[in-house]
């Protein structure tokens, strides 16, 4: 129909353009006649407008229609499956579900935390302290480290300054 209205407008163009040339001939009878051609040609233009906005008015109906018979459908759909699953959800079952969940699940924590400290307990019984205190003092030693305090036990291990680093510091802050 937007086609017919730009037909129609062309028209009008036309019928206008033949109404300048009559006038200018002097022919007040064919300027009448191309004038009512133009003024129909330009009623017939917006009657197309009219037509072809109400189709799409229409068609725009139409498919929001379609579109919501889909919703519906879909939403027939949810509502059936919701309800099947309502009725299979028993609230004791539920809670006595999750009751046995947590029950089990600090089970499993008391039982890892037994594992984490049997773990530990041998890690540390496998390697001897003094070894280990020895090694320290070994790397300390040959790294020119020294420890603040000797290490009774399972102490932590002090950091130490290099003593390279300690005579560069006094040179640049002379």
């Amino acid at each position: 129909m937007s086609r017919s209205a730009v037909k129609c407008e062309k028209n009008e163009k036309q019928a206008i353009a033949k109404l300048k040339k009559a006038i200018e001939q002097g022919n007040m009878e064919g300027a009448r006649i191309y004038g009512q051609n133009a003024i129909r040609e330009k009623n017939q233009a917006l009657n197309c407008l009219r037509m072809s906005s109400r189709i799409d008015a229409v068609a725009s109906r139409l498919e929001t229609a379609i579109r919501m018979k889909t919703v519906t459908k879909s939403m027939t759909g949810v509502v059936a499956g919701m309800q099947t699953a309502m009725k299979s959800m028993d609230v004791e079952k539920i809670s006595k579900t999750m009751d046995e969940f947590e029950k089990q699940f600090e089970d499993m924590d008391v039982r890892s935390g037994y594992m984490e400290n049997a773990m530990s307990n041998s890690a540390a019984s496998a390697t001897p302290a003094e070894e280990v205190d020895q090694l320290i003092r070994m790397v300390a030693d040959s790294n020119n480290l020294t420890l603040a305090a000797e290490m009774d036990g399972d102490g932590p291990v002090p950091e130490g300054v290099p003593q390279g680093k300690v005579q560069e510091e006094e040179k640049g802050d002379d």
